[in-house]
C-alpha cells in the first residue's frame, strides 16, 4: 500500500512524501508522486499516530472493569481520535480488584485484538498520597511494597510498563528502585513530595511527574515542589492533561515553554464516560462521578476532579490554537515524547521506514480523516 500527502511530517516539518507500507511497517518513504498510490489525501496533514500513556477508559468502559470485551472495543474505536498505541491505566483500587484488572488486560494481548496498539498497563496507585489523592480511593490507598507489586506485575505478566506513586512514601526509595531495575516507568505523582523529596526520587530512579499541575502541592516561590521539580529538570518526562481545564491555557504554555520540546508528554486520563452521550451515571474506583458541561468529571456532590473525556487530537488543536504553542512541539507531546519515554522510539512515534505504520490523517480543524494502525486504516 502506498500513500501519499503534499503534508507529510518528516524531520519535523511537513513535506510532500509517499508512504509505502507492508506487513504492518513503513518500508519506505518517497518524493510525492514518485509512485502511484492507493490513496492521495491532497494537503491533508500526515502525522505519526497518537500515544496516550494515562486513559483509564472510555466507551463505557474503565480498565478496572476487568472484563475483556470491553478493552477489546476499546481499542477497537480509539482509532477514531488519533490514538494508535496505548497504555491502559487502572485506578486505586483492592488488591483483588486491581489483579482482576491487569490480568485481563495481559489475556487480551495474549489472546489478540483489533486497533490501537497496548504497549504495557499504567499502574496509577495505590501507593499514594492521602492528601493529594484526587479522585482515588482513600480505603485503597497503600503503603509502597516491592512484594505486593511483585504479585500484581505476575497477574500482568510483565505488562505493566510505567507506575504512578508518592516517592514520599516510598521507604528508602524501595519500589522506585526495583521498578527502574526491571524497566518499569517510575512516574512521580498523587504526592505532596518537597522540592528535595523529588530529587531524591529522581536520583533513585524516577523518570517522570503524572499529570503535572495536577495531583501534588501547588507551586509556590519558596516551596517549588514537585510543580517546581517538573520546571527544573528538564530531562525528565512530565505528563500534562491539555484539555485546557485541569490548567489553564497560560499554565499550558508555561510548562510547555519552560521543559522544552523533548520532555513533555499530553495525556487525556480519560474515564469511561468518555465517547458515551452525554449524562447517564458513571464510577470511578467505586465512587460515583458525575461529568460536566466542560467535559471534566468531578467526584459527584465535589469540586474534586476525577479526570477528563477529552480526545488526543482535541488536546493537540487546544494546544496549537488555545495555548499557542509551536507545531511540533504540541506534536511531539503526544508521538515521539511518550515514545522515548516508554523505549519504544526506535518503532513509534515517527514517519520513518522501518518504524510501525501508524499515522493519522488530520483535517485542518484537526478532525481525523483516517487512523492506521500498524498499517490498518481503522476508519
Amino acid at each position: 500500500m502506498i500513500i501519499q500527502s503534499k503534508k507529510v511530517w518528516i524531520a519535523g516539518q511537513f513535506i510532500p512524501a509517499q508512504l509505502e507500507v507492508a506487513e504492518g511497517k513503513i518500508t519506505a518513504v518517497r518524493e510525492y508522486g514518485e509512485r502511484s498510490v492507493d490513496q492521495d489525501y491532497g494537503t491533508k496533514r500526515i502525522v505519526p499516530g497518537f500515544i496516550d500513556v494515562h486513559t483509564h477508559g472510555a466507551y463505557g468502559y474503565d480498565t478496572n472493569d476487568g472484563e475483556p470485551e470491553g478493552l477489546r472495543n476499546w481499542m477497537k474505536h480509539i482509532p477514531e481520535e488519533g490514538v494508535t498505541s496505548i497504555l491502559p491505566t487502572t485506578v486505586t483500587q483492592m488488591p483483588d480488584v486491581l489483579e482482576k484488572a491487569v490480568a485481563n488486560v495481559a489475556s487480551v494481548v495474549e489472546e489478540g485484538y483489533e486497533g490501537t496498539e497496548i504497549l504495557g498497563i499504567h499502574f496509577e496507585g495505590p501507593y499514594l498520597d492521602m492528601d493529594y489523592k484526587g479522585a482515588q480511593p482513600p480505603e485503597a490507598i497503600a503503603q509502597a511494597a516491592v512484594d505486593q507489586f511483585r504479585r500484581y506485575q505476575e497477574a500482568a505478566k510483565g505488562l505493566i510498563k510505567y507506575i504512578t506513586l508518592a516517592p514520599e512514601h516510598d521507604v528508602d526509595f524501595a519500589l522506585t528502585k526495583y521498578c527502574k531495575e526491571t524497566g518499569v516507568v517510575v512516574s512521580m505523582g498523587h504526592s505532596s513530595a518537597t522540592y528535595e523529596q523529588a530529587l531524591m526520587g529522581i536520583a533513585n530512579g524516577a523518570t517522570s511527574m503524572t499529570h503535572v499541575y495536577n495531583g501534588m502541592t501547588p507551586y509556590h516561590h519558596r516551596k517549588p515542589g514537585l510543580v517546581g521539580t517538573a520546571f527544573r529538570v528538564r530531562d525528565i518526562y512530565g505528563e500534562i492533561i491539555c484539555d485546557g481545564c485541569h490548567s489553564h491555557l497560560a499554565a499550558l504554555n508555561n510548562y510547555f515553554t519552560a521543559k522544552g520540546r523533548d520532555f513533555v508528554i499530553m495525556v487525556t486520563d480519560s474515564l469511561r464516560a468518555k465517547h458515551c452521550p452525554p449524562g447517564g451515571s458513571y464510577q470511578l474506583g467505586g465512587h460515583d462521578i458525575e461529568i460536566s458541561e466542560s467535559g471534566l468529571a468531578y467526584l459527584k456532590g465535589t469540586d474534586t476532579i476525577a479526570g477528563s473525556t477529552l480526545f488526543m487530537n482535541r488536546g493537540l488543536r487546544i494546544l496549537v490554537e488555545d495555548a499557542l504553542l509551536p507545531f511540533d512541539q504540541a506534536l511531539n507531546s503526544c508521538t515521539i515524547n511518550p515514545a522515548r519515554c516508554l523505549g519504544v522510539d526506535d518503532r513509534k512515534g515517527k514517519l520513518v521506514a522501518g518504524y510501525d505504520a501508524d499515522f493519522v490523517v488530520l483535517e485542518d480543524n484537526y478532525d481525523v480523516a483516517q487512523t492506521y494502525c500498524r498499517g490498518t486504516a481503522m476508519l
